[in-house]
């Protein structure tokens, strides 16, 4: 039984780190700053910077599975019914959570009930 020499990830630890600093490093930019030609351009009711904070954010999602759950390391089939799914979940989440938010604050904003907070 032949023993395999231990090797270190210490490199693909800080490409990873590195990668991930850097997409929320965008978003942390693109948060405080607000470039006006996004924030104030609206399509299906929604800025454009929203838009990016989502894709994002999922993109972040699937490399955080890429990365840790090895899924580099796996037949791409296995690979698109974890990412796929999941991806697929998280927009379906964040479309439903946006549409409700959005019916919330009409009916705040255009009837009786006022904000008690």
């Amino acid at each position: 039984m032949a023993a395999e020499a231990h090797h270190s990830n210490t490199k693909r630890i800080w490409a990873v780190f590195i990668y991930m600093s850097l997409i929320t490093i965008v978003e942390v930019v693109l948060g405080i700053y607000k470039p006006q030609s996004l924030h104030h351009v609206h399509v299906l009711g929604l800025s454009l910077l929203n838009y990016i904070f989502i894709i994002l954010t999922i993109w972040k999602a699937y490399y955080i599975m890429w990365a840790f759950m090895h899924l580099e390391q796996e037949k791409v089939a296995f690979r698109w019914s974890v990412a796929g799914v999941l991806s697929f979940l998280i927009v379906y989440f964040v479309t439903l959570v946006l549409i409700e938010g959005d019916y919330v604050h009409d009916v705040f904003q255009n009837s009786q009930y006022r904000w008690i907070f």
